[in-house]
């Protein structure tokens, strides 16, 4: 995890994403380590490596995968025929995603940044009451 991920080749960035991802609860790679139980096996098998980049790689074929701000992004793909799926961090959790990536003010932003698209949107957030104010 500490290793710098530009350091790498694609396929070991690949490698290392699907071993955290695999091994880490809910993507988080810090704090708890929910990959070890000792009634089933690992679930990160570096035989199975191959396959498991296989379909990945066939499924990905083509897309544009884009290192945005949320803001840039959102102003760069806005159609009337675009469908959008916002997954901000949820209120509360503003640091999920990183320090300084996403702020409680930005939920303020991005609800108004919403109402303003041409295309349509799926927002994946928590139920509290400050979210239901923001988005109403």
């Amino acid at each position: 995890m500490r290793t710098d991920p530009d350091t790498l080749t694609d396929l070991e960035r690949a490698a290392r994403f699907l071993y955290l991802q695999r091994t880490a609860f809910g993507g988080k790679v810090s704090g708890k380590n929910f990959g070890v139980s000792p009634d089933r096996p690992a679930r990160f098998n570096l035989t199975q490596l191959e396959p498991m980049l296989e379909s990945p790689h066939e499924r990905l074929a083509g897309v544009v995968i884009e290192c945005l701000d949320w803001r840039a992004f959102l102003r760069r793909y806005d159609r009337p025929e675009t469908l959008f799926y916002c997954d901000p961090p949820y209120w509360g959790c503003e640091t999920d995603y990183g320090r300084g990536v996403f702020a409680r003010e930005d939920f303020a932003e991005l609800a108004e940044t919403l109402r303003s698209l041409r295309g349509r949107f799926v927002l994946s957030i928590n139920d509290v009451p400050e979210i239901r104010e923001l988005f109403a």
